[in-house]
């Protein structure tokens, strides 16, 4: 163990067996939806009857109405807001801002903690750190495994640029921070592992069904707003080449204020279990 940031390397070394398998899982998650975009044109994918897939089906695109799933973009898209996807992502952010603070608590070992020279920012700052490196590897290997069959599949780039491919990598890196933030803000407020987990959860995954209701039916559209998949658009992303700055100055400007809260929250409360 290194004697430099323990905290951040004690979290990682813990969880190290889990990354290593969500990364492995992420590889190949990727890679399989690369194969298919290449093998099956999206078109005839997607299409039944000579129609093409519902409007409402953007949702699944990560687009926010301009790239259809039945498009190399919207496939590729499709990839990296797919419920594994977020499954993964849910995995990573949950576990390690549960342990952040709650788990500590619950456990009682948090006083084995705060007994020796190690300040409260400290303790937030180093798990916060391995929060962070944990969710940029995920999303490093989705993007890298993107980009690998982008470079490798002339009929692909010709439609989708690798910069539009690590534009939406970067999208994704913000969408984790907006789940970061929140999730460490619950756990510094919290002595539970389960409540971390469960607000991680009603942040992504409730988030994601928010947005395709949103989408589906024109009278909930304006719940649209509240969900961070209004904001992560990574079909977009493809399509255009760029990365989408408003929409991802929301999603990290969400997680700025989630660690911003939990630090205030953190140097407040009752550390006893």
């Amino acid at each position: 163990m290194k004697t430099r940031w323990p905290l951040l390397w004690l979290a990682l070394h813990r969880r190290r067996r889990m990354l290593v398998a969500l990364m492995v899982g992420m590889v190949t998650f990727e890679a399989l939806i690369v194969v298919v975009a290449n093998t099956i044109a999206p078109g005839q994918l997607f299409s039944a009857g000579g129609k093409g897939p519902p409007s409402a089906y953007r949702a699944f695109s990560g687009s926010g109405g301009d790239v259809s799933i039945a498009s190399y973009p919207g496939l590729l898209g499709a990839g990296l807001v797919h419920p594994f996807w977020i499954a993964m992502q849910l995995t990573a952010i949950g576990a390690l801002a549960a342990a952040a603070v709650a788990a500590d608590v619950e456990s009682g070992t948090i006083e084995l903690i705060v007994v020796r020279p190690v300040s409260r920012n400290r303790l937030l700052a180093e798990r916060t750190a391995a929060v962070v490196i944990a969710a940029l590897a995920l999303n490093a290997a989705a993007t890298l495994t993107v980009a690998a069959g982008v470079w490798l599949s002339p009929d692909i780039h010709r439609d989708v640029p690798l910069s539009g491919v690590f534009a939406a990598g970067l999208m994704g890196c913000g969408f984790a921070l907006c789940l970061a933030g929140p999730a460490l803000a619950v756990s510094a407020w919290g002595s539970r592992r389960a409540q971390v987990i469960g607000a991680t959860i009603a942040i992504g995954a409730v988030g994601f069904a928010v947005n395709f209701i949103a989408l589906a039916w024109s009278k909930a559209a304006p719940l649209r707003f509240i969900s961070p998949f209004h904001y992560y658009t990574p079909g977009d992303a493809l399509a255009q080449g760029h990365v989408l700055w408003p929409q991802l100055g929301v999603l990290v400007g969400v997680g700025v204020v989630g660690l911003v809260l939990g630090h205030a929250l953190l140097m407040k409360r009752d550390l006893a279990p």
